[in-house]
């Protein structure tokens, strides 16, 4: 099975504050805030939403098609795209540069972050039909946070093309309307969302729970280190606990593991729960480094810790996916 991914490229600059921000807030000054943190440390690296996915799924060794708009300043993150196993067909631009993302994170893992779109504004001139005729139609569609009308305009299209198509509108939520939030969920494969995404989702589109699960195929909601709830209509929910880290680091990037897992597993016919088990692994690993795509997969460490997180025989029923990663 391959699968195209289509959001956000960027460059990370991750800065981390010693300190906890809530020191600082004055809760009776919150609409006057003036605030610099001093940071300890600066790291940059590779990143972007759709980049993140696309190196996890070549690292549990498919070959993903990554889509996405990026700046001339591109040339040694697509070489290193392409080392890892990453196809891509990208838009580059004439005059923007490539997304940045500008995070710190303080001791207690909150993040304050911006991120400046640069060249995925021009992402919306991309037609997947064009990208699909040259690399190949794939069998699913991750529709990552990107340009909001890139992402209107792809979920479009998969649906005239009968792709099937998962829905990862994450942090766009906030920039889209009541028409847009719904039309980009409606018949999704998979929906994505984290806990503060799942209630942002039902407050801009106006439906409740039931109506988005009468929507989608499979809803899954991740919840940090209280692990994955796995939703479907007229079905209990199902609750799939974090694999527990052994020291983290940098929470930046952990959900793009995720789903690179869960849809790893699940485009090679998986179980929603193996599914989900491998994708919180890979979470764990993310979140023990600096960076959202420089964690290597060590298979046998990994499948003991999916032993001791899990049991044994989720670990042999995970063991096949692991078996061709370098």
């Amino acid at each position: 099975m391959r699968i195209a991914v289509t959001g956000s490229i960027a460059t990370d600059h991750l800065a981390v504050f010693p300190g906890r921000f809530t020191d600082h807030l004055i809760p009776d000054q919150l609409d006057r805030v003036s605030l610099s943190f001093l940071a300890d440390t600066l790291e940059i690296r590779r990143g972007g939403v759709a980049a993140n996915v696309a190196v996890g799924l070549a690292r549990l060794s498919l070959t993903p098609v990554l889509v996405g708009a990026v700046g001339k300043d591109f040339t040694e993150y697509a070489a290193w795209l392409h080392n890892t196993g990453v196809d891509t067909a990208l838009h580059m631009s004439d005059t923007r540069h490539t997304a940045r993302f500008m995070c710190t994170t303080d001791a207690e893992h909150n993040q304050i972050a911006t991120f400046y779109a640069g060249a995925m504004a021009e992402a919306r001139h991309i037609s997947l039909a064009s990208v699909f005729g040259r690399t190949g139609t794939p069998d699913l569609v991750l529709i990552a946070p990107n340009d909001p009308e890139a992402m209107l305009r792809h979920t479009k299209e998969c649906r005239s093309l009968a792709l099937p198509f998962a829905a990862d509108p994450s942090q766009q939520l906030a920039r889209l309307d009541r028409a847009e939030s719904r039309a980009l969920v409606t018949g999704a494969r998979f929906l994505f969302t984290n806990e503060y995404e799942t209630a942002l989702l039902l407050e801009r589109t106006g439906w409740t729970r039931q109506t988005v699960l009468d929507q989608v195929g499979t809803w899954i909601s991740t919840r940090g280190a209280e692990g994955v709830h796995l939703m479907r209509r007229a079905e209990e929910t199902r609750h799939i606990p974090s694999l527990p880290a052994r020291e983290p680091v940098d929470p930046t990037g952990v959900g793009d593991a995720f789903r690179a897992g869960f849809l790893a597993a699940a485009a090679q016919g998986r179980p929603l729960e193996q599914s989900a088990r491998l994708g919180c692994a890979l979470a764990t690993l993310v979140l023990e480094s600096v960076g959202t795509q420089d964690y290597k997969i060590v298979p046998g460490d990994l499948l003991r810790r999916i032993a001791d997180a899990y049991g044994s025989e989720q670990a042999t029923a995970l063991e096949p996916l692991l078996e061709d990663v370098p």
